[in-house]
């Protein structure tokens, strides 16, 4: 684990990142309720207009507890992955910092699974499930999780992580485990500096999380610098900027144009968010890559005749826009004539995909190829008229500067 300081008292702070390309999967929606909080995040997929996408759902159910986001988690016990109506056939769970997976046994009857000892504290782990049915139909299931900080110590999660390269819409975002009192004296121990000379303010966009951003995006090549002092002891956390990869959604013209450095790359054919539930207007930012993923329509709610109106255990190359489930992801069970002329989603962002994802030629294959964490991702002229809220995930760049800079605990 990065450990970047020790700051207020006994105020841990670590230095964590998102994944960057997690062949995992987790239950998400597209649609636009309120921001979640250190809980699992939905996505709602393009609804299914194939027949044999349906059919192909498993039965196989796999829980994981804690869930997705889950912050001071004992190294004692909590973690456990079940499954109903199957059997697990794989798990794994990865210190996502070095990478280290740790050991674990699956039950007898394949049902359950935990990990053989303890873990490590302030440490955040990536856990990754796969199943199958009766008809050995797969499923598959993920959660990123923190553990407890020592002696339950005031807890910070820093993003990005140290010595990762990122787009240039990344902010610094701190994220505490409980709500900050005295928040002057929080921010005043934690700078953050650019090498392109950019001025970089600080803002709470609640009692539990500081953010950090300049009035536009990072200059591609700079690198950030965050310090964090206490008591005369300094750490440093570092993290590059690399190219400029800004792409933006016409929900209307349903095309994306993809420009890298000031150039156009590409332009892709998309479906967006239906009439009734339109994709978000405005600027966002990839927090999280998977390479598959899991999407249901029961867990925000979305039935049809007693069942989850849709269920797709294999969602290739979804990349995460919001904490609340917008998604920009491949989509294999929509026809080839849907891109472009067509906007059928539940709000996430669609492209023309195959099964399995395992085509590079296909243009959801390119664009998750193409991307990394902290690209920018804008949406021009949906339906809907909202923002996604600057901590609904990396959004912060839909917060006028005037008001972002505003928001200090000195501002």
């Amino acid at each position: 684990m990065a450990t970047a300081g020790v700051l207020g008292g006994i105020l841990a702070l670590t230095a964590l990142g998102g994944t960057s390309n997690a062949a995992t999967g987790g239950d998400g929606t597209g649609a636009h309720p309120k921001p979640q909080t250190q809980t699992q995040a939905q996505a709602q997929p393009q609804p299914q207009t194939k027949q044999a996408a349906a059919q192909d759902a498993s039965d196989a159910r796999i829980k994981i507890t804690p869930g997705q986001g889950a912050y001071g988690v004992g190294i004692n016990g909590p973690v456990k992955v079940t499954v109903s109506d199957g059997t697990l056939t794989k798990v794994t769970m990865t210190a996502v910092a070095t990478g280290t997976e740790i050991p674990g046994t699956v039950s007898a009857d394949g049902t359950s699974w935990q990990p053989d000892g303890p873990l490590e504290r302030a440490t955040r782990y990536q856990v990754a499930a796969e199943a199958a049915d009766a008809q050995d139909r797969s499923a598959t299931a993920n959660a990123t999780i923190t553990t407890v900080s020592p002696a339950n110590d005031f807890v910070g999660h820093l993003s990005p992580e140290d010595g990762s390269t990122v787009g240039v819409g990344m902010p610094v975002s701190v994220t505490f485990g409980k709500a900050v009192s005295d928040k002057a004296a929080v921010e005043s121990e934690i700078q953050v500096s650019s090498s392109s000379g950019q001025q970089v303010v600080g803002h709470w966009l609640n009692d539990a999380r500081l953010d950090f951003r300049p009035e536009n995006y990072w200059n591609p090549g700079s690198t950030v610098t965050v310090k964090l002092t206490r008591d005369g002891v300094q750490k440093t956390v570092t993290f590059h900027i690399g190219r400029s990869q800004i792409s933006t959604v016409d929900a209307s013209t349903k095309q994306m144009t993809v420009v890298r450095d000031g150039k156009t790359i590409n332009t892709i054919p998309i479906s967006s968010g239906s009439a009734e539930h339109p994709t978000y207007n405005g600027q966002m930012v990839i927090s999280e890559k998977f390479s598959q993923t899991h999407m249901n329509g029961a867990t925000v709610g979305l039935m049809k005749d007693g069942k989850p109106a849709y269920d797709i255990d294999d969602v290739p190359h979804a990349m995460r826009l919001t904490a609340s489930g917008t998604f920009i992801h491949g989509n294999y069970w929509a026809a080839d004539s849907v891109f472009g002329k067509a906007n059928t989603s539940h709000g996430c962002v669609g492209l023309n995909d195959v099964k399995g994802g395992g085509d590079g030629r296909q243009p959801a294959a390119w664009f998750f190829d193409n991307s990394m964490i902290g690209d920018v991702v804008i949406v021009k002229n949906s339906a809907d008229k909202a923002t996604p809220a600057p901590d609904n995930g990396l959004s912060d760049w839909n917060m006028p500067w005037t008001e972002w800079v505003s928001g200090g605990s000195t501002g």
